[in-house]
């Protein structure tokens, strides 16, 4: 997918956290820490250094949702953060998005806090992030 169309999926999926513009995502594109995984109706984009992954953004198409998509895209982001040598990883999300935290647990990930007033919204409130993590299994070694 390009930069472009990374954007506008983004687009139909979030308002809080906004969502990214293509030149945001060419900027995380271009980075070698970062690894990009699509697939019909969705995408996980992730970076790892130094031992740890972070989720940065995952999108699924709301026609395409509830579909499995979004456990086959978590299943590559653990693929990719393990072949960047990640052990370990991490990911935030907003306290009010049930659908998105309930994927997360479902797929081997816990809560270990919160950040206050990490996100706002359009209309300007604050919103709490949940702080997730996840051991990978084999942290990349065969």
């Amino acid at each position: 997918m390009t930069a472009e169309q990374l954007a506008a999926l983004h687009e139909r999926c979030f308002v809080t956290p906004r969502p990214w513009n293509a030149d945001e995502f060419r900027d995380f594109l271009a980075s070698p820490l970062c690894f990009l995984r699509c697939e019909a109706g969705g995408f996980v984009l992730g970076r790892a250094v130094a031992g740890e992954a972070e989720l940065l953004t995952i999108a699924v198409a709301p026609e395409a949702r509830r579909s499995g998509i979004g456990r086959r895209l978590m299943a590559a982001f653990d693929d990719g953060a393990k072949a960047a040598g990640a052990e370990q990883a991490f990911l935030e999300v907003a306290i009010d998005n049930a659908a998105a935290r309930a994927l997360y647990l479902g797929t081997g990930w816990a809560e270990a806090g919160k950040r206050r007033g990490y996100y706002h919204t359009p209309e300007g409130q604050s919103v709490d992030a949940v702080v997730m993590t996840r051991t990978l299994a084999d942290g990349g070694r065969a």
